[in-house]
């Protein structure tokens, strides 16, 4: 399991590191199963995904975890920052994942942590749709 404070810190450092600021962390009630910093930059806002039970990170558009007025629960559309997965790479605790290895087909055999009923019931296509989800 990864805590939500270790995600906190890694994130408030990797803003200040690439001089960015850190607007908003949202951190579900139920679902979805990631945490979601949001980064601001002159130009451009990213996020920070964490999922919260393996550790692995990405990067992505923001979106908004509420579900009011409608419900956004598809994919997250995760972005190819080069420079700024760099940096996230510098930490020895998480893996970071590119878009690229988040389009690949998914194998559950390769992330034995994630639930076998959710992985029957849902069907992920991707490794991005299995480790950062809506599922509830």
């Amino acid at each position: 399991m990864v805590e939500v404070r270790e995600v906190r810190r890694l994130c408030y450092g990797f803003a200040r590191r690439t001089g960015g600021t850190l607007t908003d962390f949202r951190v579900p009630a139920v679902t979805p199963n990631f945490w979601q910093a949001v980064i601001e930059y002159p130009g451009r806002t990213v996020s920070v995904v964490a999922a919260n039970d393996v550790p692995v990170i990405a990067l992505a558009r923001p979106r908004s975890l509420d579900f009011a007025p409608a419900r956004e629960s598809g994919p997250l559309e995760f972005v190819d920052e080069p420079e700024l997965a760099a940096v996230l790479a510098e930490t020895e605790r998480f893996q970071v994942l590119t878009p690229a290895d988040l389009e690949r087909s998914f194998n559950a055999e390769d992330w034995p942590h994630l639930t076998r009923s959710d992985i029957a019931y849902w069907k992920p296509a991707t490794v991005g749709e299995a480790l950062f989800n809506y599922w509830d």
